[in-house]
């Protein structure tokens, strides 16, 4: 058994644990025909996704000229609306999760769910999915309230990964993700982290300045383990 040379583990959402770009282009698309805007191809929603569901339809809709703000709202709260309720119809965790979880689960390793997902809709579909047990916290795009300037505390904001290695005791912490967002946020909070190479990426996956990049979520646990050989 590979040896984790980490006593918790930080993971982001989408991309990353959770093949969610089908419905998440479903609720953009959704929000877009109100708008009367046209459909973006749901596989090319892929390339929206990072920032959170907020960002992902402003991308949409200002790639076909934009909109006032608000409308955008509207639009928005339309999004999220059929978002939570049809969260979980074609999401599934990237093969290899469920038994990778459970490996490091064996192995005492403490882990936690950091994404700007909010954290409802995180919790839910993670639910849905019967992997919330896995996680000690949930930490979603709105769970560390906002900022001075009015914005929420989230990724590539470093509280939240520093706010999910407190929860979980504080330790030897790595945290894995597929986007700048995540790099950035991992680097500002010190802390090492891994790219994952199959996800949403919005740099080429080795640009993104991770410590190390995965190409399945089944070379985790070796890529972890290679941290003993680095140290």
């Amino acid at each position: 058994m590979t040896t984790i040379p980490f006593d918790a583990i930080g993971f982001d959402l989408d991309g990353t644990l959770l093949d969610t770009f089908r419905d998440l282009g479903a609720a953009v698309n959704h929000a877009l025909v109100l708008g009367g805007f046209a459909e973006v191809s749901v596989e090319t929603s892929k390339d929206l996704i990072g920032g959170g569901a907020k960002i992902m339809l402003a991308r949409a809709i200002e790639a076909q000229g934009g909109v006032a703000e608000d409308e955008f709202k509207r639009l928005y709260k339309a999004m999220l609306g059929f978002y939570e309720q049809n969260n979980a119809v074609h999401t599934a965790p990237y093969p290899g999760v469920r038994e990778a979880l459970a490996d490091l689960a064996a192995q005492g390793v403490r882990m936690a769910v950091v994404t700007n997902k909010f954290e409802a809709f995180a919790r839910n579909v993670l639910t849905q999915l019967d992997l919330i047990g896995t996680f000690e916290t949930v930490i979603g795009g709105d769970s560390m309230g906002k900022g001075p300037d009015g914005q929420f505390l989230a990724k590539p904001h470093p509280a939240p990964v520093l706010a999910a290695r407190e929860a979980l005791g504080g330790g030897r912490f790595v945290f894995i993700g597929d986007s700048t967002y995540d790099v950035r946020a991992a680097k500002s909070a010190g802390v090492p982290v891994v790219a994952a190479a199959y996800g949403y990426c919005d740099k080429p996956p080795h640009e993104l300045g991770a410590d190390a990049v995965i190409d399945s979520f089944a070379e985790l646990i070796p890529a972890l383990g290679a941290f003993n050989t680095a140290a």
